[in-house]
């Protein structure tokens, strides 16, 4: 999927739509929920129908504190649900940090790959170009073993979290475009909740629009995430009505892709949102 194809449906929607599908025991939010081949293909199929445009699948928990899994297990966790996925004909993406998966997932005809670790290994980058794909480079510090909670950084982590994040990013991507890879391949994810505290996440969404001004595709992932919670003390199941209101605002501020786990309700709120911005006549009329 090329950054044209994005653009295309960032026009008729205001942004693409990433459904999340972890095969794993233990994601923070639907860890458990979809191991083993039935689970993965009911889940698949659930997407595709509320109008995922990629699905987003790992095999590895990047919540904090989260064991790396090594690169044979991942891809027995989730080769059952990339077949499915490339069956169902959507777009699929990879969400792992190893080289070894990647291409043994590429080889099965997914078209992304989703680096939470900001490219740690540059042999990914050198994969994801001879197959042509797209790499998403996630900002992150660390590995997910070392993070030490759900939104836990220092306020003083960073002296601007936003010029942080794209000098940071910016070093990757370089590395990544050395390997081989041309600047329209290569994402950006600010990683909101990675290496970041609540309120420094709530900054990078304030502050989109210096991201988006990079010029490639904008990745966004709010979904139920703990600086929702940490407005009303909501648990991750309570946090839909947060997400969907991230989503909008990321969208309006020039995100291009949302990684979500609840397609149908982000979908419903885009084409709403779509709706009032292109016929005010019509909503003055109701």
């Amino acid at each position: 999927m090329g950054a044209h194809s994005v653009l295309k449906i960032r026009h008729e929607r205001g942004a693409a739509l990433m459904g999340v599908l972890n095969v794993t025991p233990d994601s923070f939010y639907d860890g458990g929920r979809y191991l083993g081949e039935t689970a993965a293909a009911h889940r698949v199929a659930e997407l595709v129908e509320q109008g995922a445009d990629i699905i987003d699948i790992g095999g590895e928990s990047t919540r904090p504190g989260a064991d790396a899994i090594p690169p044979a297990e991942q891809v027995a966790r989730i080769e059952p649900a990339v077949r499915c996925a490339r069956q169902a004909g959507v777009l699929v993406s990879i969400d792992t940090t190893s080289a070894e998966v990647a291409e043994r997932m590429l080889d099965l005809g997914a078209q992304i790959i989703n680096d939470v670790s900001c490219l740690s290994d540059p042999l990914l980058a050198r994969t994801v170009a001879r197959y042509s794909a797209t790499l998403i480079l996630m900002h992150s510090r660390g590995a997910m073993k070392d993070m030490k909670g759900f939104s836990q950084y220092p306020d003083d982590g960073y002296d601007d979290v936003v010029q942080g994040v794209l000098g940071e990013w910016r070093e990757s991507r370089n590395r990544a475009l050395a390997s081989g890879l041309a600047r329209e391949d290569v994402w950006l994810d600010p990683g909101i909740g990675f290496a970041k505290n609540a309120r420094q996440s709530w900054e990078l969404l304030r502050r989109l629009p210096e991201l988006a001004g990079e010029g490639v595709p904008v990745v966004v992932g709010p979904s139920r995430k703990s600086f929702i919670g940490s407005l009303d003390g909501s648990k991750p199941e309570d946090r839909l009505g947060g997400t969907v209101a991230a989503c909008l605002l990321a969208m309006q501020r020039g995100a291009h892709v949302l990684r979500v786990h609840d397609v149908a309700s982000v979908r419903q709120a885009l084409l709403v949102a779509k709706q009032l911005a292109s016929n005010p006549s019509e909503v003055s009329r109701v």
